[in-house]
């Protein structure tokens, strides 16, 4: 069953169900407006925040310390001449009637910022370093560096529709030196921030909460009058940084697919800088997605631009060790498709082209330009990593296929096949619009046969097992080599994780591990207590936690050999779910540039 669409003329109603749902979502963390608070005593009720659930009133709970709001950068004032001054005045009034008369409308709960950014889902001031946390247990010794992870946290209070996804960049960082442990986040100072910020409120388009039907075209033509004014500046970038990130070429990169990625620093004493907005010295002139590769052994990276207004709709590079890009490939395309991740083997880049794509024309009937085409045949492209062109790319049919991730891929040269893992999801855009299936994300192999041309696609674990299973990953050190195990969030309740899987790949085995009661966390992360280990699961997995009941976050460290909790961290302030991480050991950090 595909989800429906928001067809209305205009967007929707964000007052529908409480006129004092704004209120209640200053109080949560750090939007950045004046408000006026109250002492309250701890709320003990769970919120049970779904992207597809009713609409939920926001949870009342103390509200960030003023000194804790006072680390958020103060805003610059724009110097605007009479002209630029007049045409704000009058794109602000356009924008309030389009805001009124959206608020006429119910929003749809994939855009509603009451069900979006509710509960541990809604965001946080900044917070600077606090060392010397408490710990219960012991932090292993081969810990020592940093573990970063990325996430969606609006600085400002939404006016209109709302996505998770929209929300702006902020890292937390939890840093290790033998046996201690420290933390903070920080906004990755995008352009898109930067700007927002001395302007004193949004006023980017947001990609998926706002950018439906007539009410979206206007928000971009309003958006675009702006930049034409100089009110705005939208040559140099409009993304949130807020997906991934990766260490590679002696930087971390901030990553989403709408634009260049960012260079942030972790100083020494485990603060975060953002550096710039990173071009790889002018070699890159494309967006990126926000998820790379990095092969193990070659130590080269690897990646996708996709567009979705022109062509070409996608294209492939990689970059050396060194930082030194190739030439873009162009891979033809007959329309642009939502190319989120990929996968590598030894030989090969796997490139995804399934069946959620862009229809820009859609907006003009009065829908969401994001669809699921149940006519189009998802098929994966086998290319060369070396290649110079896309000529001598293979594509093979994968019926019925959507995976929003792909977590390892690999070769096996005795069949003519290449293994892809990844989660099948159902329906395929249902984290994009609303529907009433309730979601699925099945753990898959997919098989691709190189001489036939032909597929094979089977669950990895059997019916008994069977648990959504979503952001995760495989031992870093193995990628694009046969693997094991793969460690992955129990996506249940959707959209939260209670635990983590790790699934044997081989065997469909499946050992899982549960955060605790009231607690949920996000994606496992993976890390090898010695690179040169022969045991692939010879590590430890670390998670973000926060326990609902107490409203208190937390680090969990489990070995992943024997899955038992080793040592919990716990943490200063409340870290939202989020998304992707990586850890940068110590001897990376004292080479970062």
């Amino acid at each position: 069953m595909a989800c429906t669409t928001t067809t209305s003329l205009f967007k929707p109603n964000l007052q529908s169900s409480s006129s004092s749902s704004f209120s209640s979502i200053s109080e949560l963390g750090s939007f950045n407006k004046p408000i006026i608070t109250h002492p309250q005593k701890h709320c003990n009720h769970t919120v049970n925040c779904s992207l597809h659930t009713p609409t939920l009133p926001f949870p009342k709970h103390p509200s960030p310390s003023p000194t804790t709001q006072k680390t958020l950068k103060k805003s610059n004032s724009p110097q605007w001449n009479i002209i630029q001054k007049a045409a704000a005045m009058a794109l602000e009034a356009v924008e309030s009637a389009l805001t009124a008369r959206e608020h006429e409308h119910p929003l749809p709960k994939t855009s509603d910022p009451r069900v979006q950014i509710a509960g541990n889902f809604a965001p946080v001031p900044e917070q600077p370093v606090k060392h010397n946390l408490p710990v219960t247990g012991k932090i292993p010794e081969s810990i020592q560096g940093v573990y970063v992870r990325n996430g969606a946290n609006p600085l400002f209070e939404p006016v209109a529709g709302h996505h998770f996804f929209d929300g702006d960049g902020m890292i937390h960082a939890v840093k290790f030196s033998n046996g201690s442990a420290s933390y903070s986040c920080r906004f990755t100072e995008t352009q898109r921030l930067i700007q927002e910020r001395d302007l004193g409120r949004p006023i980017f388009p947001k990609a998926i909460g706002e950018l439906h039907g007539h009410s979206g075209i206007a928000r971009l033509l309003l958006f675009y009058a702006r930049g034409l004014f100089k009110l705005v500046d939208h040559e140099h970038g409009t993304g949130v940084a807020n997906a991934g990130l990766v260490y590679f070429n002696d930087r971390l990169l901030a990553m989403s697919e709408d634009d260049l990625p960012y260079h942030v620093r972790v100083t020494p004493n485990g603060d975060l800088k953002t550096v710039e907005r990173y071009s790889f010295n002018e070699q890159l002139k494309s967006t990126m997605i926000a998820h790379p590769k990095l092969d193990p052994v070659s130590g080269e990276m690897f990646a996708l631009s996709y567009d979705v207004v022109q062509k070409p709709y996608l294209k492939y590079f990689k970059f050396s060790k060194n930082g030194e890009k190739s030439e873009d490939v162009e891979i033809p395309l007959s329309e642009p498709t939502m190319m989120h991740d990929f996968a590598i083997t030894e030989k090969f880049v796997i490139v995804p082209d399934q069946q959620v794509v862009f229809k820009m024309s859609e907006m003009i009937r009065g829908g969401s330009p994001v669809l699921y085409d149940k006519n189009k045949m998802s098929r994966f492209g086998v290319l060369e990593k070396n290649a110079k062109d896309a000529s001598a790319m293979k594509w093979v049919e994968v019926p019925d296929c959507f995976c929003f991730h792909l977590w390892n891929a690999w070769e096996e040269p005795e069949s003519d096949e290449i293994v892809v893992i990844g989660s099948c999801m159902t329906p395929p855009d249902s984290i994009f619009n609303e529907c009433d299936e309730g979601l699925k994300s099945v753990l898959s192999e997919i098989r691709l046969n190189l001489k036939t041309g032909k597929s094979t696609r089977k669950p990895i674990m059997s019916d008994e097992d069977q648990v959504n299973l979503e952001a995760g990953m495989v031992n870093r050190n193995k990628l694009g080599r046969k693997t094991r195990f793969a460690y992955l969030a129990i996506a249940e309740p959707w959209p939260k994780v209670s635990g983590f899987a790790k699934v044997d790949l081989f065997t469909g085995e499946v050992n899982k591990f549960f955060y605790g009661e009231d607690k949920y966390g996000g994606e496992p992360l993976f890390l090898p207590s010695d690179p040169n280990s022969g045991e692939e699961d010879d590590g430890y997995i670390l998670a973000f936690v926060h326990d609902e009941k107490e409203w208190k976050s937390e680090l969990q460290i489990v070995n992943a050999k024997t899955m038992k909790l080793e040592a919990c961290v716990k943490l200063p302030s409340r870290v939202p779910y989020g998304f992707h991480g990586t850890f940068i050991g110590a001897n990376d950090l004292a080479t970062q540039v």
